[in-house]
This record gives C-alpha cells, sequence and structure tokens, in this order.
C-alpha cells in the first residue's frame, strides 16, 4: 500500500463533457495522488442515471444528486419523494447540490428558496447530509437553513465555502461543515483561508469543484479529482499541521458526516 495519504474529493463533476472518454485516468491519477474516494454530484436530477453508471462503474466513487440553485428556474421542482427514492442507492450519499445563487440567478430566488427547502426535508427524512451552493446570498441562506434546523435536526456542508466569516460562523453553529476548493489555495484568498483557520479542524472538509477551480499550480486549466491534494496540502498549512495529519482529519470527517460512504469503506 502506498505511504501517501488518503483524503476525499468530497465534491467534483464526472458527468462533465471534460471527462468524456477519460473517467479510468482521471481515477487512476487521483489514487496516485492519495484521492481515494469521490463524491461526484448530479446537478440536475434528469441527469441521473448518468451519473449513477459512473458511480456503479468505479468503487471509489460514490454520488449525489439534486437540483442545483442556477437550475431551479428552468428544472422540474424536485419532490421529496423523489429525492427519497434516489436515496436508496447504496452509492448515493448525500442530497444536492442545492441552495442560493443571487450572483447570475437573483430573479429566481423564490422558486430557489422553494427548491432549497425541498432539498431540506429529503435530507431531514434520509438522514444524509445536505450539499449547499451559497453564492451572494449570505443572508437569506442563514436564515433558511437556521429556520429549517428549528423545524428538524439534518446534517449539511458548505460546499466551496468562498462566503463571509458571518455565514461561516452560522453554518458551524448549527454543526455544519466548511468544504475547502481550490479557491482557498489562490494567492489572493488569505480573507477566505481566515476563515476557515477560525473554524474546527474537525468540520473541514476538501473537494476540487473539478471540473473547475483548480488550485495552484494547475490554475486556469481543467481541475479533475487528484488535485485535491494541493487543497488539502494549504489546508494543513493554514491549520498549523503537518499534511498527513490534516487529510487524516480530513478523512475522520467526511466519515462523521457522509456516513454511508464510511460504511461502505469499512465493509
Amino acid at each position: 500500500m502506498s505511504d501517501t495519504p488518503q483524503i476525499t474529493d468530497s465534491h467534483c463533476h464526472l458527468d462533465f463533457p471534460d471527462f468524456e472518454g477519460q473517467l479510468d485516468t482521471i481515477v487512476a491519477n487521483a489514487a496516485a495522488a492519495g484521492v481515494t474516494r469521490m463524491v461526484t454530484i448530479c446537478t440536475r436530477l434528469r441527469n441521473e442515471p448518468q451519473v449513477r453508471a459512473i458511480a456503479e462503474a468505479h468503487p471509489s466513487v460514490f454520488y449525489a444528486a439534486g437540483t442545483h440553485p442556477m437550475s431551479a428556474a428552468e428544472e422540474p421542482l424536485a419532490t421529496v419523494d423523489q429525492l427519497v427514492a434516489l436515496a436508496r442507492h447504496p452509492k448515493f450519499v448525500g442530497i444536492g447540490e442545492t441552495g442560493l445563487d443571487y450572483h447570475y440567478n437573483a430573479e429566481s430566488a423564490e422558486i430557489q428558496q422553494v427548491s432549497l427547502r425541498i432539498h431540506i426535508a429529503a435530507a431531514r427524512e434520509t438522514g444524509l447530509p445536505l450539499i449547499i451552493h451559497a453564492r451572494d446570498a449570505d443572508d437569506d441562506m442563514a436564515r433558511i437553513l437556521a429556520e429549517e434546523y428549528r423545524q428538524g435536526a439534518y446534517s449539511c456542508v458548505m460546499h466551496c465555502f468562498s462566503s463571509s466569516a458571518e455565514l461561516a460562523r452560522a453554518a458551524l453553529d448549527l454543526g455544519f461543515y466548511l468544504s475547502m476548493s481550490g479557491i482557498a489555495a489562490f494567492p489572493r484568498s488569505q480573507e477566505l483561508r481566515d476563515i476557515f483557520a477560525a473554524a474546527p479542524v474537525d468540520r473541514i472538509l476538501v473537494e476540487t469543484d473539478a471540473p473547475y477551480l483548480a488550485p495552484p499550480p494547475h490554475r486556469g486549466r481543467r481541475n479533475e479529482p487528484a488535485y485535491a491534494a494541493h487543497t488539502a496540502r494549504v489546508g494543513a498549512g493554514v491549520f498549523g499541521m503537518e499534511y498527513p495529519e490534516f487529510a487524516a482529519r480530513t478523512q475522520a470527517n467526511f466519515d462523521r458526516l457522509f456516513t454511508r460512504a464510511a460504511l461502505r469503506k469499512a465493509a
């Protein structure tokens, strides 16, 4: 077995055209970098069969499904029953991504909020973690997450976190997790790194959001799960830890949140 510390890319999009015909190589590259698990995310429920097939074909790949907030006005509104039914698959590990994005889609804020609440209800019913996308919607996001939590507890990760310190604190106060993407490794992201540094290390995940947001030294090129290792090394520095220790902590965090993936690994 390799001595390379193991980590998990908690959020990528392996069904996107950027990876067409290359998945065996992409998964092998990840394994060589110590990225031994990946969660590939379905952003439109009509694409769920293709995303599921990727997870079924690769032992190291798990999947989640939901309606991305930027698609909420274009796609049929998901139902709780629909999401719960999808969650019966043994490699289905999370609900989403869902959330709020007012940067490009502020005009669909109302339907985004309805969609978000549906996904929260499904996360609550299934016991699987909610996967949140948040951009330029901090106040509404914090309010809805807290309102819904008062209606019944659920677990959650703030994927690709790059929002305010206030939203980070609101999420952490609810027991949620923050995920570090390549953005946290960009040279001009010191303010974001400071937000992560103020968080408990036992609430931190790492991800790529591949094919987007490649960290240095690959910035500006297509991202892939192997590059989560670059972000994780930056994360180790943020928390003043050696890389193997930080990798182990993020693995434990992932297992605690994504319990279905952890059980499969144990089996």
